[in-house]
């Protein structure tokens, strides 16, 4: 047991001895190169040497295009382009197979080669009755008249009565605010003033057609409505207009929103007018704002 240390004492040493290593002329004996030497040196060295061409090697497969050439080792890219191509071709199978399919049965159809249909025709065991009359009745006749001529666009209680009149049509109040000026025809005002708060909606009072959406500068941003019974509805000062002309509007729906535009306005408002067979009439004998 005494024995270990010393053979671990002497294998240090001899480690650590010195030798060198010279390089001599065979000829002349002239010494060309000398280097001086340890054991471990030597080991640390062929070590560190082997470390450095091990990380060299590994970064060479690792982050360059080298890897692609190891066996069982392909590039992501080129595994995702494989797939693509192999869906692609199948893809062109089947739409190759198609158009035979197709120039096969238009080859067919081209010679006379029709195959029978399987299906076969059956009689019809319900045959209609004969001398069915489907003629409809006067009263019939009469009542699809009327439904015909109603009026399909205004919200109202039409009837044979009142067609001409326009007392009993439900108007939708196009906003709810402050009139701050009143329907006044000797003064040449033809509707009401409304304050209402900003970006208010400004709604359609009866279903019906746009037929003017455009800017002047004297009332900004206008809208105008035509409805039935030549009843037209017109909406100024708006900031922006949210239908066009032909549109096709319903009562109630959306169409502007409140504004201060035109030269003829002081403040965010609405100017409502209404005409009816060419004449202005008071929106405040029909709705309450």
């Amino acid at each position: 047991m005494a024995e270990s240390p010393k053979i671990k004492t002497k294998l240090i040493t001899r480690l650590r001895n010195r030798y060198r290593l010279t390089i001599m002329n065979d000829d002349t004996f002239e010494e060309k190169f000398s280097l001086r030497l340890t054991p471990l040196g030597v080991v640390i060295l062929i070590g560190s040497v082997t470390i450095v061409m091990t990380m060299l090697v590994i970064s060479l497969l690792a982050f360059t295009s080298l890897r692609e050439y190891i066996p069982g080792y392909a590039d992501v890219g080129v595994r995702r382009d494989m797939i693509r191509l192999a869906l692609k071709s199948d893809s062109l199978e089947q739409t190759i197979s198609e158009q035979n399919f197709f120039i096969q049965n238009l080859n067919n159809v081209l010679s006379g080669n029709i195959k029978n249909d399987s299906a076969k025709t059956r009689p019809n065991k319900n045959p209609a009755p004969p001398n069915l009359k489907i003629n409809a009745s006067a009263k019939e006749a009469a009542l699809r008249k009327n439904i015909e001529s109603q009026d399909q666009y205004t919200l109202s209680y039409a009837t044979e009565t009142n067609k001409s009149g326009i007392s009993n049509f439900f108007f939708f109040t196009p906003i709810k605010g402050i009139v701050s000026a009143s329907f006044n025809n000797k003064e040449k005002h033809f509707g009401v003033d409304i304050v209402g708060p900003e970006n208010e909606p400004i709604k359609s009072t009866l279903d019906g057609t746009v037929i003017l959406a455009n800017w002047s500068s004297e009332t900004g941003y206008t809208i105008t409505v035509q409805h039935s019974n030549n009843l037209i509805s017109v909406y100024k000062h708006n900031s922006v207009l949210l239908k066009k002309v032909g549109d096709y509007v319903k009562a109630g729906e959306p169409i502007a929103i409140i504004g201060n535009s035109g030269e003829q306005t002081t403040g965010p408002h609405l100017h409502f007018e209404l005409w009816y067979n060419g004449s202005a009439i008071n929106p405040q004998d029909y709705m309450v704002f």
